[in-house]
């Protein structure tokens, strides 16, 4: 073979990359499975092999950082999260945390009364305006994450941005921010290529151009900075730890939301763990969108578990009126009702006072939306309404919420 010969065979080796011929390669996932997934298997990507539990489990705690995406509101993405808190737990007791989006870091004291126990869940709920403010998903997908993280004294990290600075980055091109607003900002990488080619994707069916697609640039790598900023603070704080965090999809898989950016701060070595939804419950009505993804030269993930889009066990419910509780008398003035509601069918009217429920005193709109959000279809309350007609019981019973009973 000549030297000639040697080197036109190199080239054509590079430019049609071996593929002899037809074959087309994919960086995302460089082996293909062997077999079909099935809901519950899990794949390592790199090499295309499935493996158990038990040895994605022992793989992923060789690192100290797992990063698990999430779906926000399927209940198998927060049995995948609780399941590798509790191995990362039993590996190392007293050396684990728990990072979340769904926090701030303005919320730290809250989270750290949570986990000390100092805080009921109702009080928990209330301080950190899950209902209002915060993350308002139904507390039911984090419930048993957060109560085995305070039985456990497994520290749990707020991770995110305060909502009104989000807004204010989202409007404001960086070049007219002001030298104070510029100065709270963590360090901002706004030339990540794959986030960018996302968030076109993301927005490619939406009106609004260039102009909506950089204001949610600079909001979702603010999210993605500041997360980064709180986990690497956190991990050069305790050298001794490890973390688990827990984010949606697109803030963790293929690694250029948050993990890369951790790592360009403190270079630890983590695992990703994704999934991807193959099932679809009977009743779901995920909200989803057209969306053309472009090929990324990575893959999304160390490991994928091949998930079902589930239903929550207990179906969250409404009682269907508007509330006000500005003024000084008792109870939460019912100041709207959605009609065929479940308040409209039990008789409740505009202008009433809801002073109780369940035997527990409403003193604001907090404590009547904290029993009805552990309500169920099917249960049953009691409550006691007083107005022009004096004070009376009202029995109810809860029924399948739909599209049209907005409220609470």
């Amino acid at each position: 073979m000549t030297p000639r010969t040697f080197i036109a065979i190199i080239i054509a080796l590079l430019l049609g990359g071996c593929t002899g011929g037809s074959r087309q390669w994919n960086s995302e996932m460089p082996y293909q499975p062997t077999s079909e997934p099935k809901v519950g298997d899990i794949l390592h990507v790199a090499t295309g092999h499935f493996l158990s539990e038990t040895q994605m489990l022992a793989n992923a705690n060789m690192n100290r950082i797992i990063y698990v995406g999430e779906l926000h509101d399927n209940p198998a993405s927060h049995r995948l999260e609780l399941l590798v808190l509790k191995s990362m737990f039993e590996k190392n007791p007293t050396r684990v945390a728990l990072g979340m989006e769904m926090f701030t870091t303005g919320q730290q004291d809250i989270l750290d009364n949570w986990v000390a126990g100092k805080l009921s869940e109702k009080e928990f709920l209330k301080q950190s305006k899950w209902f209002s403010e915060g993350w308002r998903f139904n507390f039911g997908y984090y419930r048993d994450i957060l109560e085995f993280c305070r039985t456990n004294g497994i520290p749990v990290i707020g991770l995110n941005v305060d909502k009104e600075l989000g807004r204010q980055v989202s409007m404001t091109p960086l070049a007219d921010m002001t030298p104070e607003m510029r100065a709270s900002l963590p360090q901002m990488d706004m030339n990540d290529p794959y986030q960018r080619a996302m968030i076109e994707a993301m927005l490619a069916d939406h009106a609004g151009g260039s102009k909506m697609a950089d204001s949610f640039h600079r909001r979702q790598t603010l999210w993605d900075e500041t997360m980064a900023q709180s986990v690497s603070d956190y991990m050069q704080s305790n050298p001794d730890m490890n973390m688990l965090v827990i984010a949606g999809n697109w803030h963790i898989e293929y690694g250029f939301g948050i993990p890369r950016r951790v790592f360009g701060r403190l270079p630890l070595a983590y695992t990703i763990i994704g999934s991807k939804t193959i099932k679809i419950a009977e009743g779901k009505d995920p909200q989803l969108m057209n969306i053309k993804m472009p090929m990324f030269p990575m893959p999304e993930a160390d490991y994928i578990v091949y998930q079902e889009y589930e239903l929550l066990p207990k179906k969250e419910v409404r009682l269907g009126v508007l509330l006000e509780d500005k003024d000084e008398e008792s109870g939460v003035l019912v100041f709207g009702v959605m009609p065929g509601s479940v308040a409209d069918n039990a008789g409740i009217a505009k202008g009433e006072r809801i002073l109780s429920i369940d035997g527990e005193v409403v003193a604001e709109n907090f404590d009547l939306i904290y029993v009805i959000k552990n309500k169920s279809v099917g249960d049953s309350a009691t409550l006691i309404v007083t107005g022009d007609d004096g004070k009376r019981s009202v029995e109810l019973t809860f029924v399948a919420d739909t599209d049209k009973h907005h409220g609470r």
